[in-house]
């Protein structure tokens, strides 16, 4: 059977990709306060900035491409079985061919009620305006968990770390949570391989293996290592 391989990633896998993260920005993200464009706090005092700014997304989204990085995680369903647990909300992962996806945070090609979330539809990369319905006559909003929002996904990705037999985790800070709690739930023994040019955020356990680059070389890195533990 092969090895069930969890892989966590965050802003600094696509970050290659040219999009740009927050985090490396002072707390600003495309010289907005992030309290401003991704809380619900933000949406409740001006929904129009947040429906502009991320239709800006979604048209940055539409000219990026999928890295070497991207592409090396989806060949590597050819050795194990992937799964890819990510805080991001483009779709680079998908693109690049990984067949199976868990996203934490929402998708930024589709979009919700602003009264029922559960009311979801695709949009691909086109742009949602003020007075846009949802089915239940609401208006329409991004399909982003943001700051101040339950994760609803979380319980989905508890299950998948604690079945990992290999987690790794590719450009995240561990900074925001519940995702950066996804590593107390890696049974013990499971081996772990941490990807990041900078220090994470928290404690990790000692035996992790930690590859001090950005994605594209880490994954890289990453795949020999694997070579060795198959």
């Amino acid at each position: 059977m092969p090895k069930n391989l969890i892989i966590l990633t965050g802003s600094g896998i696509s970050a290659e990709s040219g999009i740009k993260t927050f985090r490396d920005s002072g707390g600003l993200w495309e010289e907005h306060r992030v309290e401003d464009v991704a809380s619900i706090e933000g949406w409740y005092r001006n929904p129009k900035l947040m429906l502009d700014f991320y239709n800006q997304r979604r048209a940055q989204l539409l000219t990026a491409e999928p890295n070497a990085a991207h592409f090396g995680l989806a060949e590597l369903e050819a050795e194990f079985e992937v799964k890819i647990i990510t805080q991001n909300v483009d779709n680079l992962h998908e693109r690049a061919g990984s067949s199976h996806v868990l996203h934490l945070h929402g998708e930024l090609t589709k979009a919700c009620s602003s009264r029922d979330k559960t009311h979801v539809k695709d949009i691909g990369y086109g742009a949602i305006q003020m007075g846009d319905k949802a089915g239940d006559g609401s208006q329409l909003r991004p399909f982003i968990v943001w700051f101040g929002e339950e994760v609803p996904t979380m319980e989905t990705a508890m299950a998948w770390a604690s079945e990992a037999d290999i987690f790794i985790i590719i450009g995240t800070s561990l900074q925001v949570y519940p995702a950066a709690g996804l590593v107390d739930f890696v049974p013990r023994g499971c081996p772990i391989y941490v990807i990041d040019p900078n220090e994470v955020g928290r404690s990790l356990r000692k035996d992790c293996v930690v590859i001090r680059e950005n994605a594209v070389e880490g994954v890289q890195q990453l795949r020999k290592l694997l070579n060795t533990v198959q």
